[in-house]
C-alpha cells in the first residue's frame, strides 16, 4: 500500500528523527533530495534559470537550500522573498554564498523573474498551512503556472490543506511536488491531487511504523492478494453466488450492464432477479434469472441493488432485510433509506457519486468535490456502512479508521453505465468473500485498470469496460 499520513503523525516523526540527528542535518537531507529531483526536472542544470517562491519557516528553508546546491553546478538562482523578515537565514546566507540573486516579493523584478525561468520552486507554505494563498503569493502562483517553465512544489503545493485535500482558495499549481518521508493525505485526494501533479517521494530516514495512515493506496500487489482465485475443490456455489436487483422497464441496461460485471468479478454464478430478464438472459445465457422476489430467488451470498431500479422500494426492501452482504448504489441510494441501512447486521456497501452523495448528506455537490475526504466519512457514519464514492479520486472508507484512494481510472470512464459495472463487479467480490473494504477497493482498482486497457486514449462504453475486466485481472495477476 502507498501509506499517507496526518500532519501531525508527520511531525512527530520528524521530532523524533531531529532527536537523533545533528543540527540542521533534516532539513540538508530534504534539500538534498529536493535539489536532485529539480535536476531531473531541467535535465540540463548548468546555465539554468531558476526561480524559487521563499515563504517563512522550514519550507522555505528547504527550497533554499536546494536552490544553493543548482547554483553550485551553474543554474542561475534567484530567490523571491515573500516574508523577508521571516525567512530561513541559513537557507538565505547558503544561497548568497553560492551566487543567487535575492530580491523581495514587492520588487518589480519579481513577476519577470518567475515569468523567464525554467524551473520554478514553490517554496511558499508547508505542510501546515491553511486556506488559500494571500494575494501576492497568488499572483506570483499564476504567472508560474502560465509561464513556460515546470513548477516543482516542496513537500505539497502551497494552498492546499495537507490533511484533507480540500482546496480553499488560490494554490499553486504543480507539474512536479516532492514530498519528504511520507505521503500526505493531500497529495493522493482530489481535488488537492489535480494540484499536485507528479509526486515523488523522497526518503529522509522517516520512521513512520506504528502511525496510523489517514489514506492508503493499493498496489497491484495488494490487489492481487485480495483477488478470488479457485482451488480444485471449488463449484460455482462454493465460489459464491451474487444476486443482482435492478433494471426496470425503463432502464433494462442498467441490469444488463450490472450483470455483465458480476459475472466478471469471482463469484460463481450471478442470479438476476427483476423485469429485465428478457434482455439480461439473451446476453447473458449463464446467468440464473427470476422475476420473483429477491427472497424467493435461492441461495446467494451477497447482494447489488439499486441500478436502474427506478421505484422499486419493495424488491430493495426485501433485499436490506437479507442477512448477507449488500451493495447498494443509484436508485437504491435513495429508496433504503438510513435506518434500515443502519440497522443491518451483514456489511453493507453504499457506492454514491458525489451527487447521490450530496443528496444523502443534504448538501451541495460542490460541497462533497471539495471535501471528498469528509465526506465519504459522514457519510459512512450515518448509515454505519462501507462507503464507495466514486469520482476523480474514488475513495472507500467507514466512518473511522484508514480510508483507501483508488489510483486506477480514466477521465473516459465518465459514462454512463460505468457505475453498474462497478456494482457488480464488486458486488461479485463481496459474494466470493471479501470484505466491504477489500471489495470496493479491489472492485474500483479492476474496474478503472479495465477502463483504462479498454479506453487506450479513446472514447469508451461502459460495456466494453466490462468486457476488459478479464484483461484488467491478468495484468493484476501477473
Amino acid at each position: 500500500m502507498r501509506t499517507a499520513y496526518g500532519v501531525e503523525s508527520v511531525r512527530a516523526g520528524e521530532r523524533e528523527l531531529m532527536g537523533r540527528l545533528a543540527e540542521g542535518a533534516l532539513m540538508q537531507r530534504a534539500a538534498a533530495g529536493l535539489a536532485v529531483e529539480c535536476a531531473r526536472v531541467l535535465g540540463r542544470v548548468y546555465g539554468a534559470r531558476v526561480t524559487l517562491l521563499v515563504g517563512s519557516g522550514d519550507n522555505g528553508g528547504d527550497a533554499l537550500y536546494a536552490g544553493a546546491r543548482l547554483a553550485r553546478r551553474g543554474a542561475g538562482v534567484s530567490a523571491v522573498l515573500l516574508s523577508p523578515e521571516r525567512v530561513h537565514g541559513g537557507g538565505l546566507d547558503a544561497l548568497r554564498a553560492a551566487g543567487g540573486v535575492v530580491v523581495d516579493a514587492e520588487d518589480a523584478r519579481a513577476e519577470g523573474l518567475v515569468r523567464g525561468a525554467r524551473l520554478v520552486v514553490d517554496g511558499i507554505v508547508g505542510i501546515g498551512g491553511r486556506g488559500g494563498l494571500r494575494d501576492r503569493a497568488a499572483r506570483l502562483a499564476v504567472v508560474a503556472w502560465e509561464s513556460d517553465g515546470a513548477v516543482v512544489a516542496v513537500d505539497l503545493p502551497s494552498g492546499v490543506d495537507a490533511d484533507t485535500g480540500e482546496v480553499r482558495g488560490d494554490a499553486v499549481r504543480a507539474d512536479v511536488t516532492v514530498t519528504f518521508g511520507a505521503y500526505k493525505p493531500g497529495l493522493l485526494v482530489d481535488p488537492a491531487r489535480e494540484y499536485a501533479g507528479v509526486v515523488r517521494l523522497v526518503g529522509i530516514g522517516l520512521e513512520m511504523a506504528g502511525r496510523e495512515p489517514v489514506v492508503e493506496a493499493p498496489q497491484y500487489a495488494d490487489v492481487a492478494g485480495l483477488l478470488p482465485v479457485p482451488t480444485g475443490e471449488s463449484d460455482k456455489y462454493r465460489r459464491g453466488v451474487v444476486g443482482i436487483v435492478a433494471g426496470s422497464a425503463r432502464y433494462p441496461g442498467a441490469a444488463v450492464l450490472a450483470v455483465a460485471g458480476a459475472l466478471r468479478g469471482g463469484a460463481g454464478a450471478v442470479r438476476y432477479v427483476g423485469p429485465a430478464a428478457d434482455a439480461v438472459i439473451a446476453r447473458f445465457p449463464e446467468a440464473l434469472v427470476s422475476e420473483g422476489p429477491p427472497s424467493k430467488a435461492g441461495r446467494v451470498q451477497a447482494w447489488v441493488a439499486g441500478p436502474g431500479l427506478g421505484d422499486d422500494a419493495e424488491r430493495l426492501r426485501d433485499v436490506v432485510d437479507a442477512e448477507v452482504p449488500v451493495l447498494i448504489d443509484a436508485d437504491g441510494l435513495r429508496l433504503a433509506g438510513e435506518r434500515a441501512v443502519r440497522e443491518r447486521r451483514a456489511p453493507t456497501l453504499l457506492t454514491p457519486h458525489a451527487g447521490e452523495a450530496a443528496a444523502l448528506l443534504g448538501v451541495s455537490r460542490a460541497e462533497v468535490e471539495a471535501g471528498r475526504l469528509a465526506a465519504v466519512r459522514e457519510l459512512a457514519g450515518r448509515y454505519g456502512a462501507t462507503v464507495l464514492l466514486k469520482g476523480s479520486t474514488t475513495l472507500v472508507g467507514a466512518a473511522e479508521g484508514v480510508v483507501r484512494v483508488n489510483p486506477t481510472g480514466t477521465p473516459w470512464l465518465a459514462t454512463a453505465g460505468s457505475g453498474d459495472v462497478l456494482s457488480g463487479l464488486a458486488g461479485s467480490l463481496l459474494a466470493a468473500g471479501l470484505g466491504a473494504l477489500d471489495a470496493g477497493s479491489v472492485g474500483a482498482y479492476l474496474h478503472g485498470l479495465a477502463a483504462r486497457l479498454a479506453a487506450d486514449g479513446a472514447p469508451v462504453g461502459a460495456h466494453d469496460v466490462a468486457d476488459a475486466i478479464p484483461a484488467a485481472w491478468r495484468d493484476v495477476r501477473r
